[in-house]
């Protein structure tokens, strides 16, 4: 999420339109680039050496915001060389990971200014099929990438003992320069959840829309290779224009279950539920 975040601060998001094409463009090249990143780096810190601090450099970012074409697709992108401060750059093989749903989300702001936003799962229907005390054993092996080389080079997230898997939750804090809390938010959704809550920051953070309306547009949303876009009447709108751009479109029924709560400088709380699945927003 800090990625997509990253690169799209080269461009100039304030005031856009949420819901256009050429924002929807923006967060699909910046998502091709973050999973492609994603993908080669991230897995377990304590087992495997991960260039966080590279990844987040803001002269990389720039320099990767910069493969980013207003009127055209990159296709598909290929994972950086973030810096590294110590030692040389970890050597990995591309990995890829099921990531099946059966995730759920709540955010909450309490009356005396805690909050918690929190993404559980058990990665798949009935997770492991074992129940130990009314909670199901979830079974988060999925995550891991189940081939453990890629073209002779070892991959980052594949499976090992005493491993944990990588996961696509993002429950999400945002603060001011002053250190308040100003938003809480999260979603369900597998690999996809990344791209709803950056697409949701987004709209409510530069799009400047409440977030009721952040979570109730059009779903667009890159794991790189392909621009899933949400299949519906605004998302079928935008196709044509992104296929010429060169995305491949496909369309599907979003899964997203984002929860929301903005906090108004008054002090008083936004809620939103995303209405593609059970929730509600309730406050005193």
């Amino acid at each position: 999420v800090l990625q997509i975040l990253g690169l799209l601060e080269a461009f100039d998001l304030a005031g856009k339109d949420p819901a256009s094409v050429e924002v929807a463009h923006l967060l699909a090249e910046a998502g091709s680039l973050a999973f492609a990143d994603r993908n080669q780096y991230v897995a377990d810190a304590d087992v495997v050496t991960v260039p966080v601090e590279g990844l987040l450099d803001r002269d990389y970012l720039k320099s990767r915001a910069m493969l980013i074409e207003l009127g055209k697709s990159m296709g598909r992108a290929e994972p950086g060389e973030p810096p590294v401060k110590k030692g040389a750059l970890p050597t990995y093989g591309n990995g890829r990971a099921p990531e099946l749903p059966s995730t759920t989300h709540f955010s909450i702001v309490d009356q005396w200014g805690n909050a918690v936003s929190m993404t559980s799962s058990i990665e798949n229907a009935f997770g492991a099929r074992l129940m130990v005390r009314g909670f199901l054993l979830n079974n988060q092996l999925t995550d891991f990438s189940f081939a453990p080389t890629s073209y002779g080079k070892p991959v980052a997230n594949a499976a090992g003992p005493g491993k944990r898997p990588r996961s696509s939750m993002s429950p999400t804090l945002v603060f001011d320069q002053d250190g308040n809390l100003v938003l809480a938010l999260g979603s369900p959704g597998g690999p996809l959840i990344i791209g709803f809550v950056a697409q949701t920051l987004v709209a409510i953070l530069d799009g400047g829309l409440d977030p009721q309306a952040a979570i109730d547009q059009p779903r667009v949303v890159s794991t790189n290779g392909r621009v899933h876009v949400e299949a519906d009447a605004q998302g079928y709108a935008l196709s044509p224009r992104l296929t010429a751009m060169g995305h491949n479109v496909v369309f599907r029924r979003i899964t997203s279950g984002l929860h929301a709560i903005r906090i108004r400088k008054d002090g008083t709380l936004a809620g939103a539920a995303d209405p593609r699945r059970e929730g509600v927003a309730l406050g005193d």
